[in-house]
């Protein structure tokens, strides 16, 4: 006689028992506190310059974005994003200012053109290069085929720090990681080097994680305890040199007409880290 047929094991869970990295979802309102009252290393510096790169459509204006209707309590749509993922919506060298009410926060974020594969399309690596030195002056329009050289009236031949980028931050779609291609991983290395021979600390924000995995759809509270999410900080740690450490995962504000907590929580997470790591930055360079 037969045995009782076996039944078909249960399929791993999508998430961890318990987050492996911690969250205080509670926070909201410490953390906007703790911003608006976020105060300089050098206060003559104005404020803290942080340059926000990466390929067209992975959400550099909607983080921008967020980050104001987070600490607004709003929705803003101050950086007009990318409606097409294949045009870059923004040509020019720009500074997005966050204010309170009151008047302008000590920090600010810089969106350039998006990169590409191709150089002779997106944001140029020399031009790249030359804003992280803080040689390009606020307005001017970025050419792919032509960057910036010394004898242009827009190149600035002596930067002080303020003009100087004090976090470079690039913006990844976790649905985009295995789209790399070689060329763009090059180009993304070079301005790494480029970046770290300054000792400007880096991040990455990762965006569209809500895409990425259903847990993380169904309550953003699982963001980390989505193994999925875990493995694609991992490949992003693993292809772009960065550590996991250092790598935001957000989810951006694109539909909504409201804010709420747990996508607020995630950006002002962000934030954070990104203003604390550049303002030990501009610390560090007035010691030397």
């Amino acid at each position: 006689m037969g045995g009782e047929s076996s039944r078909p094991a249960a399929p791993p869970s999508p998430v961890y028992d318990k987050a492996w990295r911690e969250v205080d979802w509670m926070q909201r309102d410490t953390m906007i506190k703790e911003l608006k009252q976020f105060s300089l290393n050098d206060p003559d510096m104005g404020q803290l310059r942080i340059l926000l790169m990466g390929q067209i459509g992975a959400g550099k204006s909607s983080f921008v974005n967020s980050i104001k209707s987070a600490i607004s309590g709003r929705m803003a749509t101050d950086a007009l994003a990318d409606a097409d993922a294949g045009t870059s919506f923004t040509k020019n060298y720009k500074t997005h200012y966050i204010k309170d009410g009151k008047g302008r926060l000590p920090f600010a974020f810089n969106d350039i053109m998006g990169l590409e594969p191709n150089e002779s399309r997106g944001v140029h690596t020399d031009d790249i290069v030359s804003i992280l030195g803080g040689h390009v002056r606020e307005g001017y329009q970025l050419n792919p085929t032509c960057p910036l050289t010394q004898e242009k009236p827009d190149y600035n031949s002596s930067p002080e720090l303020k003009h100087r980028v004090h976090c470079l931050v690039r913006v990844v779609s976790a649905n985009d990681l295995y789209a790399l291609s070689d060329g763009l991983k090059h180009r993304l290395r070079t301005i790494r080097e480029k970046a770290s021979s300054l000792e400007i600390p880096q991040f990455i924000v990762m965006t569209k994680v809500d895409n990425a995995c259903p847990e993380v759809k169904r309550d953003l509270r699982n963001i980390y305890k989505s193994k999925a999410i875990k493995k694609q900080m991992e490949t992003c740690s693993n292809e772009l040199g960065i550590p996991v450490s250092c790598i935001l995962p957000v989810k951006n504000y694109h539909e909504e007409t409201k804010t709420n907590n747990e996508a607020d929580v995630l950006v002002l997470e962000a934030v954070t880290q990104i203003v604390h790591a550049a303002n030990d930055y501009i610390w560090t360079l007035q010691q030397e």
